[in-house]
This record gives structure tokens, sequence and C-alpha cells, in this order.
């Protein structure tokens, strides 16, 4: 392996950045025990401000180790329409109009089921969460499902005292199943999208190498999920002064979403598409709830400093991958996924030169499989993650135990996309 000194510093940090997003809960004990710097503890327990944070010493130490021109020149020449896309189509798909749309559709989606299966509402709903949300998002993108399924599954499960088993587990099936959910199409999931283009892989040859497959294993996910943890599911209440939202402002919101969606190639258009719609919401209130904008910035933050940290992380992973089988190229994908973003693998994937169509299928659906294992292994992982954490003990999610929640529903994975 040919590096050079910068590159080797590079990776020491994207492994402590990594290790950094372990500890997150320590840090939260930490401010407890030390009141007087606990400002400084809370921000470095917050998940998503670690890579933002190491992405800043790795532009100091290149700065250092070279010259500022040096650290600048990296820094400007680094694509950051991924982690702007996420914060735009955040903040939409967490409007309140589009919040109410989508949660009426499952709810009549769930009197359908209901009706047939003669279940309970709570478990139903929860099922088509878990289900029905991710195969969604190859249409309206990974992040966007992402954003919605969270919203819901507060709502319906973590507003309420939940156990250990319910909080990660449910989590565990949220993120395997959204980054599998997105397979279907060849524009809705991150580490897709970074080869699509290169290997020319259209949507039909998406669905045909991948729908079925992930589509049984997030059945089996939400079904084995909803079986495990029924009984500790509540019931919604029906609340009297149900809210109507005017066709027009939902059709509205939908059409930004979209339009959102459409454009997610060109940052200049969506990101003036957002302000628009920030504008709008603000020109007309009355249907609105305060926009998520804190948390889908966060996000943002977390996925700009992976971009900063992952360029550099090259020279170590593509040797890596030159090396494998189809089948090696596989596991490995997947166990690397756990540790850097499963796009980031991908693209690092594509440019090796002269690889056989096994090997192009198996890098992307090791990387998919795995990508539920840890807050970084996907993209839309961390928009999951700021909806949610409030609700878990200190507000930390402990990535040791979202690691073991998700290997159940990973498993599945694993068997659905080698054995189908």
């Amino acid at each position: 392996m040919n590096f050079t000194p910068t590159e080797l510093g590079a990776s020491i940090i994207f492994a402590i950045a990594v290790l950094h997003t372990f500890c997150s809960s320590y840090f939260e004990t930490l401010a407890k025990k030390s009141p007087r710097h606990a400002g400084l503890w809370h921000l470095l327990g917050e998940v998503e401000i670690v890579f933002g944070f190491w992405a800043a010493i790795l532009i100091i130490f290149m700065w250092l180790a070279n010259d500022l021109a040096t650290a600048k020149e990296y820094a400007n020449k680094r694509n950051f329409t991924e982690p702007l896309f996420v914060f735009a189509i955040m903040v939409v798909a967490g409007s309140k109009p589009i919040l109410h749309f989508a949660t009426q559709i499952l709810y009549k989606l769930g009197q359908l089921l209901q009706l047939v299966l003669r279940t309970k509402q709570a478990p139903t709903l929860y099922f088509l969460t878990l289900s029905i949300t991710p195969l969604l998002g190859s249409l309206i993108t990974e992040p966007a499902a992402m954003t919605l399924a969270a919203f819901l599954l507060r709502d319906l499960v973590y507003r309420h005292k939940c156990s250990t088993p319910l909080l990660f587990g449910t989590l565990g099936v949220l993120f395997v199943n959204i980054s599998i959910g997105g397979t279907l199409t060849n524009f809705a999931a991150p580490p897709v999208l970074m080869v699509a283009s290169t290997w020319n892989w259209s949507t039909a040859f998406m669905f045909a190498n991948f729908g079925l497959e992930a589509t049984i294993a997030i059945f089996i996910n939400a079904t084995i999920a909803t079986l495990l943890f029924q009984k500790q599911l509540i019931e919604p209440t029906k609340k009297s002064d149900h809210v109507r939202i005017p066709l027009t402002i939902t059709a509205i919101h939908l059409l930004f979403l979209l339009s959102i969606v459409g454009f997610a190639h060109d940052p200049v258009i969506f990101m003036w598409l957002l302000l628009f719609f920030i504008g709008y919401t603000t020109a007309y209130p009355k249907h609105q709830s305060p926009l998520i904008l804190r948390e889908a910035l966060l996000v943002g933050f977390f996925l700009g400093g992976l971009v900063v940290l992952g360029a550099l992380q090259g020279w170590w992973l593509q040797p890596i991958l030159e090396t494998m089988s189809p089948t090696a190229v596989f596991y490995g994908s997947l166990a690397l996924t756990a540790i850097t973003d499963n796009a980031a693998l991908t693209y690092l994937g594509s440019l090796v030169q002269g690889t056989s169509p096994e090997f192009k299928l198996a890098l992307v659906g090791g990387a998919v499989a795995g990508g539920g294992l840890t807050v970084i292994a996907n993209a839309p992982n961390p928009a999951g993650l700021a909806i949610l954490r409030s609700y878990f003990p200190n507000a930390a999610v402990s990535a040791g135990l979202l690691f073991i929640a998700a290997i159940p529903p990973t498993i599945i994975a694993i068997l659905a996309l080698r054995l189908l």
C-alpha cells in the first residue's frame, strides 16, 4: 500500500472519529459528573457532531503538515451535494402537511389490513411503518423515507415508555430496512447513486437484481419485529380535534418534495427550492409546525464531515477490494460499511478497473445489507437518529446496543440477497 503522511494522518483521525461515535454516551455521563464543562461534553456527546468536529481537526492537521493553501484546496474540491440534499429533504419531508399526508395513507392501509387480518391498530401501523415506508424510499429517496418513518415511529412508539429491546430493536430494523429499501431504483439509495452512472445501472436493472430480494427481507424483518413487540405497543388515542389540512397546502408541499427529489443532483436548484419552501411556510404559517432546521443542519454537518474524512481513505480501502473474490467482496463490504459510509465504499469500488458484474453486484449488495449496523454506515441513519435520539436514556444511543440490535435484520438481508 502506498500512502502519503497526510493520508496516514487522515486515516488515524478517521479511526479516532469512528471510535468517538461508540463513546457518545460516555461524554453524556461526563456532562453530569462535570457540570462546569457540561456544555463541552454535551457537544462531544452529540453523534451528529462527531465527523464534522474531526473533519475540522483534519483540515487543521493538513494546514500544519503542508500549508493553508493545500488545506483550503482539499476542502474546496469536496462534493457536498449529498449532505446538502439530505439537509433539504429532511426539512421538507419533516413538515406537518407531509407527515399528516403520510400518516393518513398508513392509517387507511392499516384499517384495510385490520379488517382482513383482524389485528389491533398499533401493531398494524408499526408493521406498515417498518415495511411500506422503507419501500417508499425507492421513490422519494432514502433520506426522505427515513425522516417520515422516524416521525411516525416517534408518535407511535418512542413517545411512550419503552423497554430497551423495543427502543433498539425498532431502530435496528428501521436502519436495515431503509438501507435495502432504496435499492428498487437507481437514484434513491446513496451507495447505488454513487455507481449507477459509472456502471450504467438503470432502474430496471436495480429492480431485477435487488427488488424482490429487498422486498422479501423488508417484510420478514417488519413481521418479526411486530410479532416480538406487539404486546409492548400502545394503541393510539383517538383525537376528537382531528387535524384537517387543506388539500391545496398538502399538494404544494408534495410538489416541493418531489421537485427537490427530481433535482437531487443539482444543489443550486434544490437549495433554492428549499429557501423558497421556507419562505412559503413562513408566509402561510396556519397549517405548519416548526421546521426541523436544527436536526437537519446537524445531520448535514455529520455527513459533510464524513465526506471530508472519507475522501482520504482510498489508499487502504481500494487495495483490499481489488484482491477479493465476489463472495469475499460482499462480506468484506458489509463489514467495512460498519466503519465507513457505504456510499463512500461503493464509490471507491467503482474506481477499481476491470471488475466483473458479479463483483459490482456483490459490492453494492454487501454495502446496503450492512447499512443498518452503525449510525455512520448509511447516510440517512443520522437523520433518523436526530429525530429519535431524545427518547433514549440520557438522549444518547449506545452504538454497541444498536449494532447488536441490527444484527438479526442484517442476517435476514444477507440471506435474501445471497440465496434468492
